[in-house]
Order: structure tokens, then C-alpha cells, then sequence
């Protein structure tokens, strides 16, 4: 089967999936959910955040991560300078200085042709982590969209998308509501034909 780049993005009622300034200190950390995330998908916690919690470094579905420069330094400002491992890391950016870590590998070409390359090879899926940005770069690339949503509305901040070009249709492949209000929500994107409504 052909790798697929999923977007996998924890985001408000309202389709936001940080606030003006990055953070997003509205998303519910513990909870029923968060178990069963950590389970389907452990390798998209923190590497530090999975030794606190005692999870184990395998990955289940992915073993590539992309992310754009706003949301690779969240981490920086926290002094985390590779969040990810053992996933190969990619920071999609013109503008960001070298990085020193061997583990995060910054790529200044077009986003597109590096997604392109990814899904030639052979491996596991590939994880667009965010940010609006790139995943607006990418679009037409996303295979599968996987939505943690909080339930909170904050009004402004950080879209899903920055822009979009076209509609695309969507099918819901799986949901799941929490009795804290919390949705896991599946949309499979990979209609070959690419139809809007």
C-alpha cells in the first residue's frame, strides 16, 4: 500500500489549532481520549512527553514527520529541539537558520516536491504535524485528515488551513464523541478523482 500524508491536528470547534501567538493551551490533556491517542498514536507525543508517560518509542503508523518553522519552534522556545524521535523530522522552511540536531532536517525546497519524494518511498504514512502554512501548501497531496477536537471556541487564531485553492470532498471514515465533549474525527481525502461539491 502507498505511503499517505495525513494530517493528524488537534483543533478547536471552531477550526482553529493554535492562538495568534502559537500556543494552545486550550487542548484537554487528559480525559478518556487521551488514552486511546496514546495507544493509536504514540509516536506523535513528544519524545519527551512519551518517557514521562512511560510510552514506548515504537511508531505505530507513522515514520516521517513534516512541520512548518512556527510549529517546529513551540518546541525551541520550551528548549526541545527534536520532538520526535526516532521519526525522521522535517521543518519545511525558507527562512529558519541551520539546525544543529541530527535528528531534524530542515528542507527549503517546495513542499509539494518533498512530499512527492516521501510517498515514492517505501515506509510507513507520513505525519503533516502543521502548520497552516504548509498544510495549505500541501493540500492537494493530504491523503487522510485526522481531527482531535477540543471543545472549546476561541474566535481567532491559527486555521487549519491559511488558504485553500479548491473544495475538496471529504469521507467520514471514523468518529468517536467523549463524554468530556471531546471528537475524534477521520476524513479520508484520497478521492482520485479530487471532487469538490
Amino acid at each position: 500500500m502507498a505511503r499517505r500524508l495525513v494530517y493528524y491536528v488537534a483543533c478547536t470547534v471552531d477550526g482553529f489549532i493554535a492562538r495568534e501567538d502559537g500556543s494552545f493551551d486550550w487542548a484537554l490533556s487528559e480525559g478518556e481520549h487521551f488514552a486511546d491517542l496514546l495507544e493509536k498514536f504514540p509516536e506523535t507525543f513528544p519524545a519527551h512527553l512519551r518517557q514521562v508517560l512511560g510510552v514506548s518509542q515504537d511508531a505505530a503508523r507513522f515514520d516521517t514527520v513534516l512541520m512548518g518553522r512556527k510549529t517546529y519552534e513551540v518546541g525551541v522556545k520550551e528548549g526541545i529541539v527534536s520532538p520526535y524521535e526516532p521519526l525522521r523530522q522535517f521543518v519545511v522552511s525558507r527562512s529558519i537558520p541551520d539546525i544543529s540536531h541530527s535528528g531534524v532536517r530542515v528542507y527549503r525546497g517546495d513542499a509539494l516536491d518533498l512530499v512527492r519524494l516521501l510517498k515514492a518511498e517505501k515506509g510507513k504514512d507520513i505525519w503533516l504535524c502543521g502548520g497552516a502554512q504548509l498544510a495549505a501548501g500541501v493540500f492537494t497531496e493530504i491523503d487522510e485528515l485526522i481531527l482531535k477536537i477540543n471543545p472549546v471556541v476561541i474566535g481567532s487564531g491559527i486555521p487549519l488551513f491559511d488558504r485553500t485553492a479548491n473544495a475538496r470532498a471529504t469521507i467520514l471514515t471514523e468518529y468517536k464523541v467523549y463524554a468530556n465533549g471531546f471528537v475524534f474525527a477521520r476524513y479520508d481525502l484520497s478521492d482520485p478523482q479530487g471532487s469538490a461539491f
